[in-house]
């Protein structure tokens, strides 16, 4: 019996790779017959049965976000006129409605944008930086050994706010007012808490405890978190949305919102002063890139952790990925160890540019990768995994995208950084502040050590994919240290696999946790544990577990995926989301 037949009576056949790909443009080589069942089969009467949903087509515009509403608020913008900016914008704003324990403006933002008429790519980093009054030697003096999780010691200043007026400036054409008008409705009204979303909250009760305003902001009458299908309320956020939307960033960073979180801030054991706020600016940055089998990745510099992407995929290219098969052994131990080596650089290297000298150019080069390469044992997992030298060579989130009729792209990344941040609303202002903070190192030495007015490292990250010079793919995956793992696998699905952007997305994932942080904290001495979803193999499961990885079956923390792939042959989008979320990809033709 040969392998296809088994497959066949096993009710596996292997599609045409033609099939697989009819949805996506050309790839550079001929990609080989992947492995079937990546997530399970789905019996569609037509196109790919080895995923969720058909990939969304349409000609004039695409967005897709993690929740339906804020995906209707973008296109409802694009059909009224809008850029992709503004309704990037609109739907971010929505999703710190809906989903607020993810997102929302007491977060940063981070975008990747490529502008139709100059076709240039720019970056907008709208990270915040650590309050001027809080030092090591003030947290020393206390005994704090670790930037608390919770409260406002993990507080840097929301770049978020001031990321919006950046990005709309530039790439906007409808009013602020109008961007925002979807949210503020919302907020207003009310909505039915979505199901996955109910699932977050639920979690937040206790954690609520301590302060009064977030009981009273977060929770149905101040006391339980609203379930799948409950009306939800946020009558103070809809006022602090439509007073951003009439008196501009400033009403934000130096006028009524910055003194109430301020003084708050200074009677709960907080270091913000108003200061903090008035001087803080965003960054434009150039981002940075390497060529994958022909195609251009884009990514945001640190203090950002887009570089690991990179690094990971410069490793992977050295590598006959199609011959391997996707949910191989040899492809998921050899993602593994890429992963473990680019995270061991991240936590030593990746740190404020501003403060730091970082050698980007070293770490994103393909001289960096081959040496890199040769310390993988193909057959062995890496353990205790220190940092490369790249002085051999001469960072709960959403992610959204889109993409308008003049084909302009934004890729765009906001986040509170754990579920709700902080935990803490200051105030009447209707939103949680982000708990970034805590993600700065206490170790003199470490490049990542928290100093005054300096932006930690940062996990959330947007991607964009050219080619010749033109964008292709505006795509992103959200979840924390998940994200340049996901966002490879994700690459690797459509370039190497030959699978369109759905079936790249629904695909099943690893998560390998156990590298050293970007705090200080050293990596598992034992290799750490790769997580996995049940679509790998189990033949690959036992192989990986030969070869010395602690296995851990999971359902949580693949990250969330949104894609938008830019057909210029046919003149049309292509967008998908995932189950992982409760996300929609729609298009219009208006």
């Amino acid at each position: 019996m040969t392998s296809r037949t088994l497959r066949a009576s096993l009710g596996l056949v292997a599609l045409p790779v033609v099939a697989w790909a009819i949805e996506s443009v050309a790839l550079t080589q001929e990609p080989s017959v992947a492995k079937p069942t990546p997530i399970g089969r789905y019996d569609r009467p037509s196109g790919p049965i080895y995923q969720s949903r058909s990939v969304v087509v349409a000609q004039h515009g695409m967005a897709c976000t993690s929740d339906p509403r804020a995906t209707a608020a973008a296109i409802g913008i694009l059909e009224n006129g809008g850029s992709a900016v503004d309704a990037a914008i609109a739907a971010n704003a929505v999703l710190g409605v809906v989903e607020p324990m993810s997102c929302g403006i007491g977060g940063d933002l981070y975008s990747i944008l490529w502008d139709s008429q100059t076709g240039k790519i720019s970056g907008l980093n709208a990270s915040g930086r650590s309050p001027a009054k809080l030092t090591r030697q003030v947290l020393a003096d206390q005994g704090i050994t670790q930037i608390p999780l919770y409260g406002p010691m993990s507080w840097s200043v929301p770049g978020c706010v001031a990321g919006w007026y950046d990005l709309h400036s530039k790439f906007g054409k409808k009013t602020m007012a109008e961007v925002l008008e979807p949210a503020i409705a919302l907020a207003e009204k009310g909505f039915p808490v979505s199901p996955v979303i109910a699932g977050y909250w639920a979690k937040t009760e206790q954690s609520f405890l301590p302060w009064k305003d977030s009981q009273a902001t977060f929770l149905i009458d101040g006391k339980r978190a609203p379930k799948a299908g409950d009306i939800f309320r946020n009558p103070r956020l809809a006022d602090t949305y439509r007073r951003i939307a009439q008196l501009g960033p400033d009403h934000f960073y130096r006028g009524p919102i910055a003194e109430q979180i301020v003084a708050f801030s200074e009677k709960n054991g907080g270091y913000f002063g108003l200061e903090d706020f008035a001087n803080h600016t965003n960054e434009w940055v150039d981002p940075v890139s390497t060529n994958y089998r022909g195609y251009d990745v884009w990514q945001i510099p640190p203090n950002g952790q887009g570089l690991a992407v990179l690094q990971m995929l410069n490793v992977l290219e050295r590598h006959d990925l199609p011959s391997m098969g996707w949910g191989s052994a040899d492809y998921t131990h050899l993602l593994i160890e890429a992963k473990k080596l680019a995270y061991a650089d991240r936590a030593r290297f990746y740190a404020d540019t501003a403060f730091e000298s970082i050698p980007i150019e070293s770490l994103r080069s393909k001289s960096y990768a081959e040496i890199q390469n040769r310390r993988i044992d193909p057959q062995r997992a890496l353990v205790d995994v220190p940092h490369g030298d790249p002085k051999l060579v001469q960072g709960d989130t959403v992610y959204l995208c889109v993409v308008d009729g003049d084909r302009n792209c934004c890729s765009l990344i906001q986040s509170n950084f754990h579920g709700f941040g902080s935990q803490v609303v200051p105030g009447e202002v209707g939103f949680a502040l982000q708990n970034r903070g805590n993600l700065f190192s206490l170790s003199e030495d470490h490049p990542n050590r928290l100093e005054p007015k300096k932006r930690p490292f940062h996990t959330i990250i947007p991607a964009l994919v050219t080619r010749d010079g033109k964008p292709v793919f505006v795509f992103g995956v959200m979840g924390g240290d998940m994200q340049p793992q996901g966002q490879v696998q994700v690459l690797v699905n459509w370039i190497d696999f030959g699978m369109n952007i759905q079936m790249a997305g629904d695909a099943a994932r690893v998560r390998h946790e156990g590298s050293a942080s970007p705090t200080g904290t050293p990596a598992d001495a034992d290799g750490g544990v790769v997580h996995y979803e049940s679509g790998l193999p189990q033949e690959t499961l036992e192989a990986l577990a030969r070869r010395g990885h602690r296995l851990e079956a999971s359902r949580t923390s693949f990250g969330g995926y949104q894609g938008i792939l830019i057909d210029w042959q046919r003149g049309i989008l292509q967008g998908a989301t995932e189950s992982r979320n409760d996300g929609l990809a729609l298009g219009t033709d208006r």
